[in-house]
């Protein structure tokens, strides 16, 4: 997020003050967009989920370039714009998204306790308010679930005692097989995107050598929307690698 949060500044560096402009907004001000969701200032870091996509950089300048509007009371977010980011942000089209972005990956009797807000308090520089008492950037984030997301998000807050449990849960089983995967004899390819926001290169790559006969196609190409922003350069390249065509 580090990365890709700077290449973003670097590419729109009057996204700098834009972005600091909007989080001290929020940091003094209570917003309720239009479909219940409270914005707080951590909700609008992880609009950095953008950064994952071929076109998000320029998605994210864009949604920041208007998003205050005067008004009598003084400066305000524009209606515009707490329209996109409530789309963005909500998940009432997709709530089992949130409520398994983490569980789906637990394994071996652990809980997943939160595992993205225990991991984030590690990364101090990723604290809004530690970053504007400075004159930095305001760092973003992307593609986390936290406890406040379940608070914030009114399409969510029904199922937070659930994901309070999937969060404690401590009964699962394995997810993969090492041993049958090392001796894998199906024609199997997988692309690898260099610099994926969602997916760490390096994990990809173990994992890929751990299954036998897995060809890899590792490139930069493209962002984590390979399939939809060039889906039949990539699917025909990953076919003629399972019939040894390349």
């Amino acid at each position: 997020m580090e990365r890709k949060t700077a290449a973003h500044y670097a590419r729109y560096p009057q996204d700098v003050a834009r972005a600091r402009r909007i989080a001290e907004h929020l940091l003094s001000h209570e917003v309720t967009l239009p479909n219940g969701y409270r914005l707080g200032v951590e909700a609008f870091q992880s609009l950095g989920i953008l950064l994952g996509g071929s076109e998000g950089s320029h998605r994210l300048h864009f949604l920041l370039e208007d998003a205050f509007v005067p008004t009598p009371a003084g400066p305000a977010l524009s209606d515009a714009f707490q329209e996109e980011v409530q789309g963005l942000l909500s998940y009432a089209s997709h709530p089992l998204y949130a409520l398994v972005h983490e569980s789906i990956y637990g394994q071996d009797e652990r809980p997943t306790a939160w595992s993205a807000e225990r991991v984030r308090a590690e990364f101090p520089q990723f604290d809004a308010a530690k970053a504007l008492a400075g004159d930095g950037p305001l760092p973003l984030t992307g593609e986390t679930v936290h406890p406040w997301t379940f608070d914030r998000d009114p399409a969510l807050r029904p199922l937070r005692e659930t994901a309070e449990l999937l969060a404690a849960r401590t009964d699962w089983t394995p997810l993969y097989d090492p041993a049958r995967l090392a001796v894998n004899e199906v024609p199997v390819a997988a692309a690898v995107y260099h610099d994926d926001l969602y997916v760490d290169t390096a994990h990809s790559l173990q994992t890929a050598r751990a299954v036998r006969g897995l060809r890899t196609w590792v490139t930069d190409e493209f962002e984590h929307d390979g399939v939809r922003a060039g889906g039949p350069r990539v699917l025909d390249r990953l076919l003629a690698l399972t019939r040894d065509e390349v």
